[in-house]
């Protein structure tokens, strides 16, 4: 299996690296170090770490897009029906494009250091699980948006429910009183036919959306992107806590319950390859 996949990897790899594409998005490397940091003064180390990942998620995204659309040509037919899994086609996609992205990830990191950014041993300790963990969790979000893996609408369904988390931290509050105003009207209305049985834990809820709800719904919402915002702080600090640097593995958590998700889609589709 693994002979299949690093086959299948090193061709789509040299694919995408031959192609206009590749190229593009080496020179599009070479410009954003060129702006963020040659031509800037000596940069703080999170602002080198955060910028960094930035890049990485970047590439990764797009070049599991052009890898993922490679893959879909009409040409790996041949490759597909030899293949006793799907997986490994999938694995090979999402390995190409990290190895491409790793590679230019780390080239650009090393000529941003000529900007005079001071790295310690711990700091340098650092980079490799941050910035993989961020790349992996992005080339898998790719992935669904893709033609390859997408099934249906499977890919407004990942998408559409990563939006509402979002934007559902910031209209919280008002979701909460919203809901808290339904259930009070509900509690009255049973209070006036004399149901109390019903009325009463309606009207705790209702105190209690109005009360605590707008907080707890963000804070449950807000958890999805802790990770996220942990990475940034600890990174605005300088130091991890023990808790912050659980944020990778989280992130490598969600890009494997997406690439599962990925797979079983794909692995049940019907294969329409472009010409």
């Amino acid at each position: 299996m693994i002979q299949r996949i690093m086959t299948l990897l090193g061709y789509l790899f040299n694919s995408l690296l031959r192609s206009l594409t590749g190229v593009l998005y080496i020179i599009l490397s070479f410009i954003f170090i060129y702006i963020f940091f040659l031509n800037h003064a000596t940069p703080d180390f999170d602002y080198y770490l955060l910028l960094l990942a930035a890049l990485g998620a970047g590439l990764a995204f797009f070049t599991t897009l052009s890898t993922a659309n490679i893959a879909n040509q009409a040409i790996s037919y041949p490759l597909l029906v030899r293949l006793p899994s799907r997986v490994e086609f999938l694995t090979a996609v999402i390995g190409s494009s990290l190895l491409f992205t790793t590679i230019l990830q780390w080239l650009m990191a090393l000529i941003a250091l000529r900007s005079g950014v001071e790295i310690s041993l711990g700091h340098l300790l650092e980079l490799p699980a941050i910035w993989m963990s961020v790349n992996i969790l992005a080339a898998v979000l790719a992935l669904h948006a893709s033609d390859l893996a997408a099934a249906g609408w499977s890919r407004a369904a990942v998408y559409g429910v990563l939006t509402l988390l979002l934007f559902g931290q910031t209209g919280a509050v008002s979701l909460s009183q919203w809901l808290g105003g339904r259930f009070l009207a509900l509690s009255s209305l049973f209070f006036q036919r004399g149901w109390t049985v019903l009325a009463n834990p309606f009207s705790t809820i209702a105190n209690w959306f109005s009360r605590d709800g707008g907080e707890t719904i963000k804070s449950v919402l807000g958890f999805v992107f802790w990770p996220l915002r942990a990475t940034a702080e600890a990174a605005q600090t300088g130091l991890f806590t023990p808790t912050q640097a659980l944020a990778p593995a989280i992130f490598l958590l969600y890009a494997t319950i997406l690439f599962m998700l990925a797979a079983d889609l794909f692995a049940t589709k019907d294969l329409h390859l472009t010409e």
